[in-house]
């Protein structure tokens, strides 16, 4: 049975480090990608501080991502590619770390309460295939430590993963 553990937040490499460590044992012998999508949701969930959301779409079509498992409120389920921060960073094939989503151009608002993001894509051989999103009640909440220690997240859910349709995703 796993069972995090607290982290020190202070130290955010550091933070990010032990996290992934975590996640690597929580995802450990697990291949389905929905249980694994699920977990890694609901431990980035409880152990990243100053969150009100953070889970996943996954491309459903070359211009539409689909809700994926999350922890917080309900979501938004279609995000088309293009659109808002999730769609944007699909459209751009890049992270997004968004200061102040109310200055964003299109932003949707699935959680008024939201004010900062931070969307890191899902690659695989194929390319990107969908993105792992956290929301924040705080404007300025995300930098580029935060970025990096999300993207390493998100690495390792990949690679646990084994992902079983035609296309590889």
């Amino acid at each position: 049975m796993f069972a995090a553990t607290a982290i020190d937040t202070k130290d955010k490499p550091a933070f990010y480090k032990e996290l992934a460590a975590q996640l690597k044992a929580l995802l450990e012998g697990e291949g389905d990608s929905v249980a694994n999508a699920a977990n890694t949701a609901a431990l980035i969930y409880q152990m990243v501080p100053d969150l009100n959301w953070a889970g996943f779409y996954f491309l459903a079509s070359e211009d539409e991502l689909v809700l994926g498992p999350f922890q917080g409120k309900p979501a938004c389920v279609r995000i088309a590619v293009g659109k808002g921060v999730c769609g944007k960073a699909i459209e751009l094939d890049m992270s997004m770390l968004v200061k102040d989503v109310n200055e964003f151009p299109g932003h949707i608002a699935c959680d008024a309460d939201s004010r900062s993001e931070l969307v890191v894509l899902l690659r695989d051989a194929e390319g990107a295939f969908g993105v792992l999103d956290l929301d924040s009640p705080l404007p300025g909440r995300f930098d580029k430590e935060d970025q990096a220690g999300i993207e390493k997240l998100a690495a390792i859910y990949v690679a646990a993963c084994e992902f079983e349709d035609d296309d590889g995703h």
